[in-house]
């Protein structure tokens, strides 16, 4: 009744729902940049990117775009200390690009002083 949320049990979960829905699935595919679109200006039209593994660049069109990457992660030291230095709740290599993307190309960005607290 559960799914574990571990990577090694979710991922081939979402994977394989992915596989089923999309006619062609791009993976470690890095987005540097998002298209604006000509004709509506406050528009996404797109965006651009190259793979992290051949370094293949690409070009992506769509009517709706979706930013979902990470928030930002170990941008201050943290307080715990000796066993617990290190370890943390979010992922380590969340850098900020689901705030850099939009803001490149002029999103106005509110709430972000809102972060989730979890009590453990």
């Amino acid at each position: 009744w559960q799914i574990m949320i571990h990577g090694e049990s979710y991922k081939p979960i979402v994977a394989e729902a992915a596989r089923k829905a999309a006619t062609e699935i791009y993976n470690r595919i890095m987005v540097t940049h998002l298209l604006m679109d000509e004709a509506k200006p406050d528009r996404v039209a797109g965006a651009v990117g190259f793979n992290v593994r051949s370094g293949d660049f690409y070009v992506f069109r769509a009517k709706a775009v979706i930013v979902c990457a990470g928030g930002a992660s170990h941008i201050y030291k943290p307080r715990s200390v000796g066993e617990g230095m290190g370890r943390t709740w979010y992922a380590p290599w969340s850098s900020a690009s689901a705030y850099a993307l939009p803001i490149l190309v002029g999103a106005k960005m509110t709430q972000m002083e809102n972060r989730i607290v979890l009590t453990r």
